[in-house]
């Protein structure tokens, strides 16, 4: 049973230690509310907001959120940092909201190249471990967090990010010690450890036609193998007219006529310029020094912006209604402007505006338009 707000808040509040209540908006209508018939909405929660520390942002989320995903806390290095020791309270906490809240949980990632730990690919003496070594140690994470978790996560990122944006196969360490068929493995695994959840692909730059067409043969290959996969996930980690809406359209039709759910799971969209001898994406690997030209915005965004930012919203959430019925779900990366790695990537220190709620937790004029956009379909 889906709790009122303020009970909902009072559950946050216990969970982390706190008795000061939290008054409910006095808009009656969340983004959840308007895009019931079209699609979830969704955002990415940090260890603070999982533990109940900003309620604030707690009050965005179960206003206008009916699916949340762990930003980082459900990632490898989190739940099991060194062989054997797992650590499930943060993930526990975030899950205990959303079912205080009717809340459709997303459970990111369980293979991926990044924030997975050194021990998982290496030997006794250091060198790269062999494909049964690491295979085991995948298997049995992989058991661990479904036996733990089991039907309090309904979707799961199975695989995140395994291509390069030529189509070509990531060189990750994954890849060095598994070879091509980890993927279809990793599938095949989470199927058998997580039977009730949906099962998804994620990753970033899935307007290239080259990436997009690795991904649909993948797909294809896994469907000809009867290998389980649910949904493609689109991260949205865009800039201000970026990238071309046309290429992205096509991504939308081609993973959708593969018969399988389309989501877009890491929106953001970035007021900053990006470094000229740095190409876009999600390449958190990216680590380039604080240019001031390129952090133009750190005392306050200018109206300007803030209405380019507002109509690229609209422009995106436009497309995402043509596709509803291919698309499942919209999931925002971060709850507000303070919280998103965009002021992190590529570069440390900068100040940017990326999501639709500001660093006070206010919406911005693009939430009411968006929510009056859903009414008119």
């Amino acid at each position: 049973m889906k709790l009122a707000a303020t009970s909902a808040i009072s559950v946050v509040m216990a969970l982390s230690g706190c008795s000061e209540s939290i008054q409910p908006s006095v808009n009656p209508v969340g983004l959840k509310d308007a895009y019931q018939q079209h699609f979830m909405i969704g955002g990415a929660l940090n260890k603070p907001q999982a533990l109940g520390e900003e309620p604030a942002a707690i009050d965005v989320v179960i206003k206008h959120f009916n699916t949340i995903t762990a930003e980082n806390e459900m990632k490898w290095e989190s739940l099991q940092p060194e062989e054997g020791k797992f650590t499930f309270d943060v993930a526990d906490k975030m899950i205990a909201l959303a079912e205080a809240n009717d809340i459709f949980v997303v459970g990111h990632t369980m293979l991926w190249h990044q924030q997975t730990p050194d021990w998982v690919f290496t030997d006794d003496a250091g060198q790269l471990a062999s494909r049964q070594v690491v295979m085991q140690r995948l298997e049995t994470h992989m058991k661990t967090i479904g036996e733990h978790f089991g039907t309090r996560v309904q979707g799961w990122d199975v695989a995140n990010e395994v291509f390069n944006d030529d189509g070509t196969w990531r060189d990750s360490k994954w890849y060095q010690t598994l070879g091509e068929d980890y993927v279809a493995e990793t599938f095949k695994l989470a199927d058998q450890v997580a039977p009730h959840a949906e099962l998804y692909y994620n990753d970033y730059n899935l307007f290239k036609p080259a990436k997009r067409q690795a991904v649909v043969n993948m797909v294809k290959d896994l469907q000809r193998r009867g290998i389980r996969i649910d949904g493609v996930g689109i991260q949205g980690h865009y800039g201000l007219g970026y990238p071309d809406l046309n290429e992205l359209e096509e991504s939308i039709k081609a993973f959708a006529a593969l018969g399988v759910q389309v989501m877009f799971t890491e929106l953001d969209i970035s007021v900053l310029p990006f470094p000229e001898e740095q190409e876009q994406g999600a390449d958190v690997s990216i680590d380039l020094a604080l240019q001031e030209k390129l952090n133009p915005f750190f005392d306050g965004m200018p109206d300007a912006e803030l209405k380019q930012l507002n109509d690229y919203y609209i422009e995106l959430f436009a497309m995402f209604l043509r596709h509803k019925e291919s698309i499942s779900r919209i999931t925002f990366w971060g709850v507000n402007d303070g919280q998103s790695w965009r002021n992190y990537w590529p570069m440390q220190g900068r100040t940017d505006y990326p999501l639709l709620f500001d660093r006070n937790n206010q919406p911005k004029a693009a939430v009411a338009q968006l929510i009056e956009m859903a009414k008119q379909h």
